[in-house]
């Protein structure tokens, strides 16, 4: 339950970073923009923290809530007509992405090394089924090179810095928690 609130939390937040070249006073430029939310993060935190089972059921969840017509917490709403939808893919991707993190997760003992290359590697399983679906979809190829910019390109930068806050976030809570 707190990996799909999590989810639907983080799809909800734009992530941004603190701007070290802004002026104390100057509030409107003191955050830079990633461009992303929070909500792949949230997938590989819960991945990092509940392992395998965990990250995977919860990405379920989540996919099951938005494909139902009472609750769209999905970015652009919900229901089963977001089947269509180019991003579909990559949500689908949450969930090899939320396993495969938490799989790896705990491999070893933990490290914060092995927790950075876990949600890398569910990085890499969230836009790989993002790219297989919309390789799969009925869209022509000019479409298809614009519909991969626009989904796994363009983010890719802030969603690299995402991942790295999420292993260096579940590393200090592991080790606050004692495992």
């Amino acid at each position: 339950m707190i990996g799909l609130f999590l989810t639907i939390l983080g799809t909800m937040v734009e992530a941004s970073v603190a701007n070290p070249f802004a002026s104390w006073g100057d509030r409107a430029s003191s955050t830079i923009s990633l461009g992303v939310t929070y909500q792949v993060g949230a997938v590989l935190l819960v991945g990092c923290l509940g392992g395998k089972n965990a990250g995977a059921l919860s990405q379920i969840a989540y996919l099951s809530l938005g494909l139902s017509p009472w609750f769209p917490v999905f970015t652009q709403g919900g229901g089963l007509s977001y089947l269509a939808h180019p991003s579909f893919g990559y949500l689908l991707g949450f969930i090899p992405g939320a396993w495969l993190c938490g799989w790896l997760a705990f491999q070893r003992r933990r490290r914060l090394e092995l927790l950075a290359l876990s949600c890398l590697l569910g990085l890499v399983a969230v836009h790989t089924v993002g790219l297989l679906y919309l390789l799969l979809s009925q869209w022509t190829s000019g479409e298809l090179g614009q519909l991969a910019l626009q989904y796994s390109w363009h983010p890719l930068p802030g969603q690299l810095a995402i991942a790295c806050a999420a292993a260096v976030l579940a590393y200090v809570l592991r080790l606050l928690l004692f495992y």
